[in-house]
């Protein structure tokens, strides 16, 4: 029996090509690839670093386990994220504290990125002519 007998449509196979999984930015509702987006997440209850509470942080690599929300990474937005609890709305905590801790982590990591210079594949090998 061939799936259009049972009435049922194929699935999909899956992000092909170049597609990548897009986000939004919980202030600025702009939209951006997954990978250029930095994600607070609210870790799942359970024992997490020790604690036996929910805990919210930066997470660099995107991949944490527990309930993420995405900022843009510019200054204007992480300001605004927390006057206007645009965070702890997303992540449905209460505890203004430790999303502020998790915004203050991201702020030094971009900090620590824009402080740190890139290097480019022409810089790793020295070049000698002649």
């Amino acid at each position: 029996m061939t799936v259009e007998e049972m009435g049922m449509r194929e699935r999909s196979r899956g992000v092909t090509g170049d597609r990548q999984p897009q986000r939004t930015c919980v202030v600025c509702r702009s939209t951006a690839a997954k990978r250029a987006l930095h994600r607070i997440v609210r870790s799942p209850a359970g024992v997490v670093g020790g604690t036996s509470s929910r805990s919210v942080s930066y997470d660099p690599t995107g991949k944490a386990p527990g309930r993420g929300a995405y900022l843009c990474g510019q200054p204007a937005c992480l300001e605004t994220a927390l006057r206007r609890q645009s965070i702890q709305r997303a992540l449905k905590v209460t505890d203004p504290a430790a999303v502020g801790g998790a915004i203050e982590s991201l702020r030094n990591a971009l900090g620590s990125e824009a402080a740190a210079p890139r290097r480019r594949s022409s810089d790793r090998e020295e070049v000698r002519s002649g």
